[in-house]
């Protein structure tokens, strides 16, 4: 049975989180080095994105480069940053088709000029597109983007324009990197590893983690809606009980 009838299009996560883990590994199964594994991750990319915007996922957030990710050799990250920019142009016209509106998080004035250039013309040429937004955390950390946070909303009450007593979630919701995203409703990783990795804290607050030991190259639509299916499965309390949930 095709495993997308088996999908709730009425009970579909708004925003899906994705670490994309096992690119290494896979290349090294492979006697290949890393890079070969971050190149031949675009079809997992790609079939994600689809799949999402198929079935009504209204946000798709992909964890491209950490900023943890900046300790890695030189080489990978430059071959890193090439591979965005080759990625970015040849995508695009999968990305107008689709009407995916492309995004980026992170301190994105920390990568490459080209980089910068090529991500600020993709987000131009798609900001009308309305199917799906495909937001890209690049040189990201979660506790950076809270701390920026907190600086710039200590900077309004210092400067008088916010009352310390106002400060609630919205306002914080309002200053993340995120505050024009739903909050995330499932967070997918792959390659087996079990942990969020300082990816959207915050906004991970009430999601359903998803693990799966399948390596990011291999990933798949059907994995992808695997998770789906899982997502669907789980019963969503917020802090009630199921009792209260069937009332």
């Amino acid at each position: 049975m095709d495993k997308k009838l088996r999908i709730d299009l009425q009970r579909v996560p708004k925003h899906v989180a994705i670490i994309m883990d096992g690119n290494g590994r896979w290349a090294k199964g492979k006697g290949m080095n890393r890079i070969f594994g971050h190149k031949n991750a675009l079809t997992a990319v790609r079939e994600s994105i689809e799949s999402a915007a198929e079935i009504g996922v209204e946000a798709i957030t992909l964890y491209a480069f950490s900023t943890e990710n900046w300790n890695r050799p030189k080489m990978e990250v430059d071959a890193l940053m090439q591979l965005l920019i080759k990625s970015l142009k040849k995508e695009l016209p999968t990305f107008q088709k689709n009407e995916v509106k492309v995004n980026a998080i992170g301190n994105i004035e920390s990568l490459p000029e080209n980089a910068q250039k090529t991500l600020t013309e993709v987000r131009e040429l798609t900001k009308n597109n309305s199917r799906i937004i495909l937001t890209l955390a690049l040189s990201y950390g979660s506790r950076e983007e809270i701390v920026k946070a907190i600086k710039n909303i200590s900077k309004k009450v210092v400067n008088k324009e916010l009352d310390l007593e106002n400060i609630d979630e919205n306002t914080i919701n309002n200053h993340l990197y995120t505050f024009n995203l739903p909050n995330v409703d499932l967070m997918i990783r792959t390659s087996g590893e079990q942990r969020i990795s300082n990816f959207l804290l915050w906004q991970m607050a009430y999601a359903e983690l998803y693990f799966t030991n399948i390596l990011w190259p291999d990933f798949r639509q059907e994995h992808f809606y695997d998770a789906i299916i899982e997502y669907q499965n789980r019963e969503r309390r917020f802090g009630k009980t199921s009792e209260q949930l069937t009332e």
